[in-house]
């Protein structure tokens, strides 16, 4: 235990460790991609509602800027043109504030999917600890932060000045234009600018994703230690499973043993291993193990045998094979039919009565070709 705390983190996280993870909003999560996500769903917006929203926006200026010569002295009129001016505008960018929210929602659940959790809001007094906020603020992730702030500056400062220079023309031209289209010129321009930056933007998103889920797999690494303690943890200790099988083995025995009583022959080895075989001549069946064992178990079958004066016959032979090649509650194998059936076909006869002139059977023999078995 000495050395644990210098067990490096080599193991993938577990789907356990994954899970109690999300439980405490810990998700990957790409700002990159969320802005990027925004930003062209909100140029999307702008360039499919650029006719709406420049009518609403030409109504609003109309209406604020034509005034009799009653309003423009009454002093109350202010407050009621600016709402009004204020309302219409608003009204005219609903639309766009639903795209943009729904690009929030979707594009942060992109790669780390929707995670609500309570844990995550809880007040922690280590967040107020200057010296864990020092060492964020030296971090290897502050370091990726400021590199990809300078990349997204860098990048979209080129693009949108080279955009500007390609277009500069066609703004100082819009001055020229009636205020109806100059409007939605200018609109429709705002969504193209819009979209070619965010188009720039696609590319540090495409390098920030990969780098998220790897830092998120990183993060959750674990040691040997905790994944051997975890396996114990969900599939329980080696010796409580081990103590569950004993116990389970000790019913299924108890279980044998209550139907040796019901068997019609036990096959013995005979010290080593014994069989009980039992036979319903109403059905059309063969007949069945409904107990076996070695060594101990054997003795114990063969003493209740005893006890309810069921036959014991020796077989060491067929008794083998039966001990391969079956398990408890199976029919005999078709090959053993006729050696089970000389035994059985004994048994019978010593539990009755001879008749008149009727030579008793002598003790079968039964032929086993033990090779055939060997492969069981």
């Amino acid at each position: 235990m000495a050395d644990e705390p210098q067990q490096e983190r080599t193991e993938q996280p577990t789907a356990k460790r994954l899970e109690d993870a999300r439980k405490k909003g810990e998700v990957p999560r790409s700002k990159e991609l969320s802005m990027t996500g925004v930003m062209l769903a909100g140029s999307a917006a702008m360039l499919l509602f650029s006719g709406p929203f420049s009518r609403r926006l030409l109504d609003a200026f109309s209406g604020a800027l034509t005034i009799d010569r009653a309003q423009a002295f009454d002093e109350s009129y202010l407050v009621q043109a600016f709402s009004d001016v204020a309302g219409t505008i608003f009204i005219g960018l609903i639309p766009l504030g639903v795209v943009l929210v729904a690009a929030v929602f979707l594009s942060a659940a992109a790669i780390g999917g929707w995670s609500f959790s309570t844990k995550a809001m809880k007040f922690k007094t280590e967040r107020l600890n200057p010296g864990k906020g020092f060492k964020r603020l030296f971090s290897a992730n502050s370091a990726n932060e400021l590199v990809k702030a300078m990349a997204k500056f860098s990048l979209v400062g080129v693009i949108a000045v080279s955009w500007l220079w390609w277009s500069v023309d066609e703004l100082v031209g819009l001055g020229g234009q009636p205020v109806a289209s100059a409007i939605t010129r200018a609109i429709e321009i705002c969504g193209v600018s819009l979209l070619i930056v965010s188009c720039g933007l696609i590319v540090i998103a495409a390098a920030d994703v990969p780098f998220q889920l790897w830092q998120y797999q990183k993060k959750l690494r674990m040691t040997r230690q905790e994944v051997r303690d975890e396996l114990k943890e969900t599939e329980g200790r080696p010796e409580v499973k081990a103590r569950i099988r004993v116990l389970q083995q000790q019913i299924a025995t108890r279980r044998m043993m209550e139907d040796v009583p019901t068997a019609d022959v036990v096959i013995t080895n005979p010290a080593h291993i014994a069989i009980a075989l039992k036979y319903n001549d109403a059905s059309t069946g063969a007949p069945k193990v409904v107990a076996k064992g070695k060594d101990l178990i054997a003795r114990r079958i063969r003493e209740i045998a005893a006890e309810h004066n069921v036959p014991l016959f020796s077989a060491p032979p067929l008794a083998r094979v039966l001990f391969r090649s079956t398990e408890i509650g199976d029919e005999i194998p078709g090959k053993l039919y006729t050696a089970v059936a000389q035994v059985l076909a004994y048994i019978y006869q010593l539990n009755e009565t001879l008749r008149p002139g009727q030579k008793r059977l002598e003790p079968p023999v039964p032929v086993v070709d033990e090779d055939k078995f060997n492969d069981r």
